[in-house]
């Protein structure tokens, strides 16, 4: 049987902060067209900002497809980390930053999510009510939970949390994980740094998106959960609705947006494409 051609549409919603505890916002994002990425900037004042911006910026070129092509994925993540490396910074003190986000592409004329990861900004996906992480964080304590000497509940309180092995800038090349998963109406993707993970539980996290129909009320609400909970460090969250309904939505100029450095930045903006959806 063949699956008839709709109009499928990306609703989605936006909201950072630098957090309670923080000056300096290192976290960027880019949600443009297609493309929903998150970067969290690592180097401190001199570079973690620029490092995040000079990511998104490499990847920006992505957000003028309304579908991406995964070599054209592959090449500007690796633009990406070649800004970072360039980046010049005090002696001992290197630049670089975590990368986690999704893209629509296609696969036989089907709409499919690709997922890019590299460090441990997260990126999940929501279906029939069951919130499930996609990426898989490059971390010291999480090769320690693979390795079954701590447990996931540990991790969440070990020293060394928030040791990344693997982000866009380092001295050796990055080897960015990638998924394809199928699109399906109803599909709501959620892309974050640390700051919300480090505070909010999945369950939670879950019960958040399940409350909130809206992204960007979704966005802001988990971001405000965040600071409440403590917020230790910059907090960004992107959530993406894949929806059959873009007959009735807007398509506005997207932007990519860096993180601002003073007030909580939310810009709710609305993408379509036009392909099959199951």
């Amino acid at each position: 049987m063949t699956t008839p051609a709709v109009r499928l549409g990306l609703l989605w919603g936006a909201a950072t902060h630098q957090g309670a505890r923080r000056t300096l916002n290192e976290d960027s994002y880019l949600a443009r067209g297609s493309v929903f990425f998150v970067a969290d900037g690592m180097g401190g004042h001199d570079a973690g900002e620029v490092a995040s911006s000079a990511a998104v910026e490499a990847l920006a070129p992505l957000g003028s497809s309304e579908v991406v092509g995964v070599q054209e994925v592959r090449c500007r993540v690796r633009a990406a980390h070649d800004a970072v490396r360039a980046i010049e910074t005090a002696p001992g003190r290197g630049a670089g930053t975590t990368l986690s986000g999704v893209a629509l592409t296609d696969q036989g004329g089907e709409p499919y999510w690709l997922v890019v990861n590299v460090g441990d900004s997260r990126t999940y996906r929501s279906a029939d009510g069951v919130l499930e992480q996609v990426s898989v964080d490059h971390s010291e304590v999480q090769e320690l939970v693979d390795a079954g000497r701590i447990t996931a509940e540990q991790a969440l309180t070990h020293p060394r949390r928030h040791v990344v092995t693997r982000a866009l800038g380092a001295p050796d090349d990055p080897e960015p994980d990638f998924w394809f998963l199928p699109v399906r109406a109803g599909d709501r993707m959620l892309v974050c740094s640390d700051g919300l993970t480090a505070e909010l539980p999945d369950r939670r996290v879950a019960e958040v998106l399940m409350l909130e129909p809206d992204p960007q009320s979704a966005a802001e609400r988990l971001v405000g959960e965040a600071l409440a909970a403590g917020g230790r460090d910059n907090i960004t969250v992107l959530v993406v609705d894949a929806t059959g309904l873009t007959d009735a939505l807007e398509l506005t100029a997207p932007r990519d947006g860096r993180a601002d450095h003073d007030d909580e930045d939310t810009v709710p903006r609305r993408s379509p494409w036009k392909g099959a959806l199951t």
